[in-house]
């Protein structure tokens, strides 16, 4: 038997041509974690299919780790249920969510129409997930706090605080919920891989233990592969190279 492989998955905001094509290059088996970092909807076409695509996945054998990005959070709340923000929701791109289930927005209890099997999977999402050096979480840490005392909103809304500085925590620390055009790359603190999907850019996914890079441009069949070395050595440097976030992203999230 060969060795367990583990798979940490940006960004996917309904996208599901793309992330199904990921899924298929990759082929997880019963052995191997796939870790995905939260965003499933909002924005892109079809975060219904996206949902049903990974409870497939789940139901295929892999071990998935499904963590909540600031986005299951809002749909959560507007539906109802324990979450933030819901006043927020409808203008981050909920409404393609609401319409991908035949819902409306302010359509009254709106929760009751959804498949059950969806609201049981966004209400038990992960907020973090460890596995050996790294810690896995949607938006990032607060470097100000230790890991047992960070705060839900934190973990799904934090930004410059998080993305701009160094920390001293004993992981790397790998996030979305920040859009990139490439990957940010600030070993050994943190790996960025929301590289802007439902922006026309690309979904990225890292392979733990091959430390190689997976992507799909946005309409595109194929999945590309780069080492994660082969991207450090470009850079003649093992420090930040954050390059330029996606432009055209709205909103705060």
């Amino acid at each position: 038997m060969g060795t367990a492989r583990t798979y940490v998955i940006g960004d996917i905001h309904g996208c599901a041509e793309e992330i199904d094509r990921l899924l298929e290059a990759i082929a997880p088996a019963a052995g191997d974690t796939v870790v995905f970092l939260g965003d499933y909807v909002d924005r892109g076409p079809s975060p219904r299919a996206v949902i049903e695509r990974l409870l497939r996945l789940e139901q295929q054998g892999p071990r998935c780790v499904f963590l909540k990005g600031n986005h299951e959070d809002m749909l959560l709340a507007y539906l109802g249920l324990p979450g933030m923000y819901a006043d927020a929701f409808l203008n981050n791109g909920g409404a393609t969510t609401l319409r991908s289930y035949g819902l409306e927005p302010g359509e009254p209890e709106a929760a009751r129409r959804m498949p059950p099997e969806h609201l049981s999977f966004l209400s038990n999402l992960q907020l973090q997930y460890v596995q050996g050096s790294v810690l896995c979480v949607h938006a990032g840490l607060n470097p100000s706090l230790p890991v047992d005392a960070q705060r839900p909103e934190d973990m799904l809304w934090i930004r410059d605080e998080f993305t701009s500085h160094p920390h001293a925590f004993p992981y790397t620390v790998i996030f979305g919920h920040t859009p990139w055009r490439e990957v940010l790359l600030d070993l050994p603190y943190k790996i960025g891989l929301d590289t802007g999907l439902v922006y026309w850019n690309k979904l990225s996914c890292l392979a733990l233990e091959e430390q190689c890079l997976l992507q799909i441009r946005r309409g595109a069949a194929e999945v590309e592969r780069r080492s994660v070395e082969a991207l450090l050595n470009q850079s003649g440097t093992r420090l930040r190279r954050p390059g330029a976030e996606v432009p055209g992203r709205s909103g705060t999230c």
